[in-house]
C-alpha cells in the first residue's frame, strides 16, 4: 500500500503543512516536532519528492554504490570500475547523455548504516543501487535487508550485488555477482599443501562476514581432503589421524580452532592476530591471511619475530590488490578480477548488459603464485 504525506502527519500527530516544512526544511519547526516527523517518515518508509503515485515509476539521475572502506583498495577498485561504466562522458558538449551521478556510500562495515543508506537512496529515487562485498550473516539484518530492496525494487530502482551472494529471498535483484572466495581458498590451501607444509595458521576475517565464512571454509576443504584435519600426535606433529572416535574428531576440531584467529579486514589485525597465532602454534609453517592488506600485516609480525618468509614461514594472501606484487617477497595469493566484476556491475545497473542467467554469475578465482611460500625447511 502506497504510504502518503497525510499518513505521515497522522502518525505524527502534525498537519501535513506540517511535514511538507519539515521535509523541505523552509520554514522553522520546533526540534520536537521534528523528531515526530523523522520517525514517522522512516517507520513508515515514506517516499520523498512528490506524490508516491507519480514516482512508481519514475527514478532520478542517482546511483549509489555502496562500500565498507573506501580506503580499502578491494572496494575502491570495484566502485571506481563500477563509476566508469555509470558516470562516464557523453558526447562532450557538456550536456546530459544518459549518464547517471554516482554516488559513493561508505558504510564502515556497519549494518545499520548500510540500511540507512539505502533508505536515504529510496528517497532520492535512485536508479540503481550497486552493493559491494560480503555480507553480515545475521537473520534479523537479512531480513530487514531483503524488505528495504523489495520497497527500492518495486519502485523502479535496479539492484546488483557485486562480490557478494544474493540474499536468501533474492528476488528483488538484477543480479549478484559472487566471487568464488570458497575455491580460491581451497586452491590456497591446496598449493601449500603440495610445498609440504602440514601445520598451517590462518589469520581470519569477521566471523559474521560471508566472505569469511566462504574463505575458511574452502581452505579447511583442502585440509579435509589431505587429512590434515585429524587430532595432532602427542607432541605436535598435527598429520596424523586418532583412533577416529568421536574424541578424536572433537581434539581435531579444537585443534583447527586453535590455528585460526580473527580479527577486521586491516594490516594491524593481521599483525596482532599473527602474534597470537605464532603464540599459540609455534610450530606452524605457513600462514594464511584474510586478505592482502592482512596479509601485510602478517609479514611485519612475522619479521619482527626474527624469522625469514618464505624460509622460515610462508605467507600467502587473498585478492591480489595492486601493492601484492612489489612486497617483499612478492606476495602469494588470489586474484579476485575486481575492477572486471565492477564493471560488469555498473553496466548491469545501467541496464547496459542482459543480466545473467538465474541472475547469479560466480566470478573464477586465480592462485598467484610469488615469493613469499616455498617448501618448509627440514
Amino acid at each position: 500500500m502506497t504510504v502518503t504525506l497525510a499518513d505521515v502527519a497522522a502518525r505524527a500527530r502534525v498537519s501535513p503543512a506540517t511535514v511538507s516544512r519539515v521535509l523541505n526544511g523552509n520554514y522553522p519547526v520546533a526540534a520536537s516536532t521534528r523528531e515526530r516527523v523523522l520517525r514517522a517518515v522512516d517507520d513508515l518508509d515514506y517516499v520523498l519528492n512528490g506524490p508516491a503515485s507519480s514516482l512508481a515509476a519514475a527514478t532520478s539521475d542517482l546511483v549509489g554504490i555502496l562500500v565498507n572502506d573506501i580506503a580499502d583498495p578491494f572496494f575502491g577498485i570495484m566502485a571506481g570500475a563500477a563509476q566508469t561504466q555509470i558516470g562516464g562522458p557523453g558526447d562532450g558538449s557538456g550536456r546530459a547523455g544518459g549518464e547517471k551521478l554516482a554516488v559513493i556510500c561508505n558504510t564502515g562495515g556497519s549494518p545499520e548504516r548500510e540500511l540507512t543508506y539505502l533508505t536515504l537512496l529510496q528517497r532520492q529515487r535512485a536508479a540503481a543501487v550497486v552493493l559491494t562485498g560480503g555480507a553480515v550473516e545475521n537473520p534479523a539484518h537479512q531480513a530487514a535487508m531483503s524488505a528495504k530492496l523489495t520497497k527500492l525494487a518495486d519502485a523502479g530502482t535496479r539492484i546488483v550485488f557485486c562480490g557478494r551472494p544474493p540474499l536468501p529471498e533474492g528476488d528483488a535483484l538484477v543480479a549478484a555477482l559472487a566471487f568464488d572466495n570458497r575455491g580460491g581458498g581451497r586452491r590456497l590451501a591446496e598449493h601449500l599443501i603440495s610445498l609440504g607444509h602440514r601445520r598451517i595458521g590462518y589469520v581470519a576475517g569477521p566471523p559474521e562476514r560471508t566472505t569469511t565464512r566462504h574463505r575458511l571454509e574452502g581452505h579447511r576443504e583442502a585440509l579435509r581432503a589431505a587429512g590434515l584435519d585429524a587430532a595432532p600426535v602427542a607432541g605436535g606433529g598435527g598429520d596424523q589421524a586418532g583412533s577416529g572416535d568421536q574424541s578424536s574428531g572433537d581434539q581435531a576440531s579444537a585443534d583447527q580452532e586453535r590455528l585460526t584467529v580473527h580479527g577486521p579486514y586491516d594490516r594491524r589485525s593481521g599483525y596482532e592476530a599473527t602474534l597470537e597465532l605464532l603464540r599459540r602454534a609455534p610450530d606452524v609453517t605457513a600462514i594464511v591471511a584474510a586478505n592482502d592488506t592482512v596479509a601485510l600485516g602478517a609479514c611485519a609480525a612475522v619479521r619482527d619475530q626474527g624469522m625469514r618468509i618464505p624460509q622460515d614461514i610462508s605467507v600467502a594472501g587473498f585478492d591480489d590488490l595492486p601493492f601484492s606484487v612489489d612486497a617483499v617477497p612478492a606476495l602469494t595469493t588470489v586474484r579476485l578480477p575486481l575492477f572486471e566484476a565492477g564493471a560488469r556491475a555498473g553496466r548491469l545497473a545501467m541496464g547496459k548488459e542482459n543480466p545473467p542467467p538465474g541472475g547469479i554469475a560466480t566470478i573464477a578465482a586465480e592462485l598467484m603464485i610469488r615469493g613469499s611460500t616455498a617448501a618448509p625447511r627440514g
